[in-house]
């Protein structure tokens, strides 16, 4: 199989790094281009990531040279698909500029994400919603995919095999990893042996993206799932994953025999095609007393390639309709770079990614 040029937007922060590790010698695509700002421009990466937390990447892709992020640059490269680690800010009409140029976009930016006509995916949960890019594709060369918040990544998977009870409301309280503000994001004073019990905006993502990814996709638009959401966010001072206490109501009675039973018997497309960022298990529970922690269970995923892609749930407590557990998502692999970079494997074996 030919691999096809992927360039990486935002290269140097948290998921830019994480993009290039999981890059490194894919199988099915290969790096042709990575951008950042202008003052990056010229180095090579290994050179410019070298401080910090450097990903383990092989000699070629620390050799290659950061671009500025500008669509010629893109082009000249050579790249048809782009992963984006672009903040929001920045993002939005530099992706619909690389759309009308027929580049195949797949971004953890939130610009899009309530679009219409944009997937937000989780390959897991709503790989039909993928039947939108054919929507997109009337209209423009390109087209855009997004992954979803780094919380509802790991909530809405969660959440899945559960809706077959009829899941009816769901209190959800995050305690989410420091990185998931970026590498400059929270200072150090201000988080250090605290927790912030406020992130902007976050609350309102959680929300609206979990009901648009559960949601149901009749010809060409999708349907809230109705459920009634309400989280409260908090930031803690743990480097990577995002920790959440989870309540669930449901429309009758259901034991903790049949959640459990539900969530180790889940698998979905993408373990089924054997896509290589997939997890053999999508969901690992755990029934230990203390688990998971983010420091013990942040990279859950088999084989080596999804380390960090599987969801981990635990202390499971059934209450009549209803029940409570936590779960832990890496916030930088399967809520940004991974859930990215999955979502593009599964497109293509959905040969979606042709013309």
């Amino acid at each position: 199989m030919k691999k096809i040029k992927a360039a990486i937007l935002g290269c140097n922060g948290l998921v830019g790094r994480q993009f290039a590790r999981l890059l490194d010698d894919h199988p099915y695509f290969a790096l042709s281009c990575l951008t950042a700002s202008p003052r990056s421009s010229g180095k090579r990466f290994g050179e410019s990531v070298a401080g910090g937390r450097p990903p383990a990447i092989s000699k070629k892709t620390a050799s290659l040279v950061i671009r500025e992020t500008t669509v010629a640059a893109i082009i000249k490269s050579g790249a048809r698909i782009v992963f984006s680690a672009l903040p929001a800010a920045v993002s939005g009409d530099l992706e619909l500029e690389l759309r009308r140029k027929g580049m195949f976009i797949f971004t953890n930016a939130s610009s899009h994400r309530m679009e219409a006509t944009v997937p937000l995916l989780i390959p897991e949960v709503n790989a039909a919603h993928l039947e939108l890019v054919r929507e997109q594709r009337r209209h423009h060369p390109g087209f855009i995919v997004t992954n979803s918040n780094c919380v509802v990544a790991g909530l809405a998977l969660a959440l899945k095999p559960l809706t077959v009870f009829g899941v009816q409301a769901v209190t959800v309280t995050t305690f989410q990893a420091i990185s998931g503000a970026g590498q400059r994001g929270v200072a150090a004073w201000d988080i250090m042996g605290n927790v912030i019990p406020y992130i902007a905006h976050e609350e309102e993502k959680v929300s609206r993206e979990t009901k648009k990814i559960l949601g149901l996709l009749t010809g060409r638009r999708i349907t809230d799932h109705g459920m009634e959401i309400y989280p409260s966010c908090s930031r803690v001072a743990v480097p990577e994953g995002h920790l959440q206490s989870v309540n669930v109501e449901f429309s009758s009675l259901v034991s903790e025999g049949d959640i459990a039973a539900a969530w180790t018997g889940f698998s979905a497309e993408p373990q089924h095609l054997k896509l290589p960022t997939a997890p053999r298990q999508p969901i690992v529970v755990s029934g230990a007393a203390d688990r998971p922690q983010p420091a013990l269970d942040a990279d859950a995923g088999e084989p080596a390639r999804a380390r960090g892609m599987a969801v981990t749930v635990g202390r499971l407590r059934s209450h009549g309709r209803r029940c409570s557990f936590f779960l832990l998502v890496h916030n930088t692999v399967r809520g940004a770079a991974g859930g990215c970079l999955l979502n593009a494997e599964l497109t293509l074996k959905k040969k979606l990614l042709g013309g």
